[in-house]
């Protein structure tokens, strides 16, 4: 068993965020994509605007390497229509696996039926495209009774509706 096989390997960074040029960051992605291929990753985790790029790479090396990208990044508070549309993009760009940030400030805040229409809607989505899916949640802004709460929405409201998939 080959370890690296089960790794995610994630860049995120925007170029202003990386403290250099866009050429500079494409090289980057186009670098840490390369890595991922030698050595044989499972995911890369990008940016949605890097996928188009990483799927060719990947293709162009025949690699087994899946596409991740975050929707809705990096606080979560983007609209659902906002995230749906994102995440459409994302899957008609190549994109192997959705991993949504929630609203974990709507969810702070009570809105509890907004958390899980995000929730319900985005897990449709990579469902009916047959994308993985993953729900990130921001426990450093989150309190342990809050992680507990929000994790089980999440999980209630998969279950509830998508129940027929796990049997």
């Amino acid at each position: 068993m080959n370890i690296k096989h089960y790794l995610d390997s994630t860049y995120l960074k925007t170029a202003k965020q990386a403290g250099v040029s866009e050429k500079e960051n494409y090289q980057i992605v186009s670098d840490f994509v390369r890595e991922a291929i030698e050595e044989k990753f499972m995911l890369v985790m990008l940016r949605p605007d890097k996928i188009i790029d990483a799927k060719k790479q990947s293709v162009a090396a025949a690699s087994k390497v899946l596409i991740g990208t975050v929707i809705g990044f990096p606080e979560g508070t983007f609209s659902i229509d906002e995230k749906i549309n994102e995440a459409k993009i994302a899957i008609e760009n190549g994109v192997d696996e959705l991993d949504f940030v929630i609203n974990f400030e709507a969810f702070k805040l009570g809105k509890i039926d907004l958390v899980k229409q995000e929730v319900l809607q985005g897990t449709k989505l990579a469902l009916v495209h047959r994308k993985k899916i993953k729900w990130i949640i921001e426990v450093a802004a989150l309190n342990g009774s809050q992680i507990i709460q929000l994790t089980s929405l999440i999980k209630n409201v998969v279950v509830a509706n998508f129940k027929e998939m796990f049997n």
